[in-house]
């Protein structure tokens, strides 16, 4: 159990977690599978393949 009970809930301590971060900046890229459109919170590198969040999703499937 808890030494000291939480002051505040658990979506309001993430919700304050989250304020503290500016809005995330997302990246347009060419999925490596499908050839679609992938919107990504990163930069891209040409050396690494991206893939959309489909495509990901079948991938992990299958690992």
């Amino acid at each position: 159990g808890f030494q000291n009970e939480p002051q505040r809930c658990k979506a309001c301590r993430d919700a304050r977690k989250n304020a503290a971060r500016g809005p995330r900046e997302f990246f347009t890229a060419v999925c490596a599978a499908c050839g679609g459109e992938a919107k990504v919170p990163f930069e891209p590198k040409s050396d690494r393949p991206v893939y959309c969040s489909e495509c990901f999703a079948k991938m992990k499937e299958q690992a």
